[in-house]
């Protein structure tokens, strides 16, 4: 009985994934790595030097400019994605990232996606998870589909950091596209389609990322428009 949902679940994903991404992404990605709100560890930059012409007043010690204070972080349905803050953490604070965290959690992945990685996610929001078959998601995060919804999830994260420019430069040098091993094993092919960088999965299923670089403290996140479905049979 279980295996026979298990077939079930996998064929509804697929067909969804399928038809999961309509349409490209308005904006396109960068082609260059865009600045990113600074690192822990790295020292600020230097504020302003003094104007010249006011000279310091006898009996007072000179201060030290302020420092630089560091651009303000990106934010993910509504929320700022701090660049200290876990994968898991910064996820959980998204209001369009509801679903992907309430599967994590099913599937027993919090622990190791708040882990020092480093991970390249590729985070499909809730729309997407609406896109999927009626029933399909439902099941899945039922407690007996566990593994099913483990592969599903690990399907979108890839060992190491990868930001927008690392996977453009990979499709540039495979000819036009690049295949992106992932945790749960299978591949995904990564391509560029009128500038947006798309991703397909095993049954041909293709998502949009539709927001790059959204730095982690173990690693990097780009949000996507639809499921990648691996095969689960």
């Amino acid at each position: 009985m279980i295996r026979a949902t298990i077939s079930a679940a996998a064929l509804a994903i697929a067909l969804a994934g399928t038809a999961s991404a309509q349409t490209a992404p308005t904006a396109p990605p960068p082609t260059t790595p865009t600045a990113q709100p600074a690192q822990p560890g790295t020292p600020a930059q230097p504020g302003a030097p003094a104007q010249p012409g006011a000279p310091a007043q006898p009996g007072t010690t000179a201060q030290p400019a302020a420092p630089a204070t560091n651009a303000a972080p990106v934010t993910v349905g509504g929320a700022p994605m701090l660049p200290t803050a876990t994968i898991v953490a910064n996820a959980s604070k998204a209001n369009n990232l509801t679903t992907l965290v309430k599967a994590v959690q099913a599937a027993g992945l919090a622990e190791t996606l708040s882990g020092p990685g480093p991970f390249t996610v590729f985070a499909p929001t809730d729309e997407a998870f609406g896109r999927l078959a009626p029933g399909t998601l439902d099941a899945l995060l039922k407690p007996e589909q566990k593994a099913s919804l483990t592969k599903l999830l690990t399907y979108h994260v890839v060992a190491g950091k990868f930001d927008a420019a690392a996977l453009q430069a990979q499709v540039q040098s495979g000819g036009g596209k690049a295949t992106l091993t992932t945790v749960e094993g299978q591949p995904l092919t990564a391509t560029v389609e009128n500038g947006a960088l798309v991703l397909t999965d095993v049954g041909g299923g293709k998502s949009y990322v539709t927001q790059y670089d959204v730095q982690q403290s173990n690693g990097v996140v780009h949000v996507v428009n639809g499921v990648l479905a691996p095969k689960l049979g």
